[in-house]
């Protein structure tokens, strides 16, 4: 087989769909967010309305003295494993905070929210005797590999459908049930309805499983998600949850009763056999849960700049999906199109929107995900919306996303 020509024809034909994926070359300025410097035959600033840093956690100044400082006693790594690099106190701490956040017994850290969702499921499914998963039909990539790498049988329910979701469950029988579904939906940004589907899984005895990497740090009095917002945390068996997004830092985690995360812990290949987090990582994950959990200022300017950018989009007559969360999907509905608009944005406007494309989500619906902080400032979503108004008024642009 000629490798390379294969190669280069997959990717010209993904370029040719306008599907192929480009990087903005960026430099996060510390203190200064949600400014950048972008890269390229000069250094430019951008503003950046892309970002899952949702509330800036990851440039606070306690937060980032807390890994400086860290770093400075015990280096930058981890040492390998925790089995073999060891159990560190960094690692321990964060472990503690994050079972406090969720109301759990215990917690486990992975490098990542996709090796959490893909280590928990696809252990659960494997090491229970004829398991049977029921997955929301629009999980995230991470827990469908989880499924699949599990072997288990797996059963989909329509999205967000409780009733869809019962009378699946029901044609199971009397096999060991597990149901995976998230809480807040990053693409479409619309919220699961976590009630009923906890009360269906009680009906029929299945584990309750719920991605809530999206919700962590942004709802909920003490930022534990959206469970915690409707007091459903403890009725849910396992919470999975990121560091990487509103907490500002890295890494991954479940939480669950002390049986459930240690059975995850021993025969999880993708907890045992990989290199730990480093524990300046852990030390500012910590500092940063600690501090949403005792402040709302961050989580009220967000809310307030969200209901704000979305209103300014209404009045422009600029389409963009609604929903209930802090994600603002301004649909474009073609490939070509919505990279077109993106790359307008960056060099005309110095504004970062990073565009959204198959198979991210479903081809004819291409959008620009937009998530505004509690830095964005007044002036930041003049210059926002006078962008996108320019830009729907321009006869080829107004035509593609009519």
């Amino acid at each position: 087989m000629d490798f390379a020509s294969h190669f280069t024809r997959q990717l010209d034909t993904l370029k040719a769909d306008g599907n192929y994926r480009t990087f903005a070359n960026l430099e996060r300025r510390c203190g200064d967010f949600p400014r950048a410097n972008r890269h390229g035959d000069t250094v430019d600033e951008v503003t950046v309305w892309c970002s899952n840093d949702y509330l800036g956690m990851g440039q606070r100044p306690d937060v980032v003295a807390s890994m400086v400082a860290t770093v400075q006693s015990c280096g930058t790594g981890a040492g390998g494993t925790r089995n073999i690099g060891g159990n560190t106190v960094q690692h321990r701490a964060l472990e503690c905070e994050l079972a406090d956040l969720h109301g759990k017994d215990a917690a486990l850290l992975f490098t990542s929210g996709y090796v959490s969702n893909w280590a928990a499921l696809s252990t659960l499914g494997s090491k229970i005797p004829n398991a049977v998963i029921l997955s929301d039909e629009m999980n995230h990539a991470s827990m469908i590999e989880g499924i699949r790498h599990s072997r288990a049988d797996k059963v989909l329910w329509k999205h967000n459908d409780w009733r869809d979701l019962d009378r699946k469950l029901h044609a199971t029988g009397d096999r060991p049930k597990i149901v995976a579904f998230e809480s807040v939906y990053s693409m479409d940004g619309d919220i699961s309805p976590i009630r009923e589907i906890v009360e269906v899984c009680e009906a029929h005895g299945a584990l309750s499983y719920i991605d809530e990497v999206h919700a962590v740090g942004m709802y909920g009095p003490r930022g534990g998600g959206v469970s915690e917002r409707e007091g459903l945390a403890h009725r849910i068996d396992v919470i999975e949850g990121t560091l990487g997004k509103a907490f500002g830092c890295m890494g991954g985690y479940i939480t669950g009763t002390t049986g459930l995360v240690d059975f995850i812990r021993s025969f999880s290949s993708g907890f045992i056999f990989t290199t730990a987090l480093p524990p300046a990582v852990a030390a500012a994950a910590t500092t940063s849960i600690r501090h949403l959990k005792a402040s709302g200022d961050e989580r009220a300017r967000q809310r307030a700049n969200v209901a704000e950018v979305r209103r300014r989009l209404t009045q422009a007559g600029i389409p963009h999906m609604a929903n209930d969360s802090h994600i603002i999907p301004v649909m474009i509905g073609d490939p070509v199109k919505c990279r077109m608009i993106s790359d307008i944005l960056m060099a005309d406007w110095g504004i970062y929107v990073q565009p959204i494309n198959y198979p991210t989500v479903p081809k004819g619906t291409e959008r620009l995900r937009i998530t505004p902080g509690p830095q964005h400032a007044p002036a930041d979503i003049d210059r926002l919306i006078s962008a996108l108004t320019a830009l729907w008024s321009r006869c080829a642009i107004s035509h593609a996303v009519a």
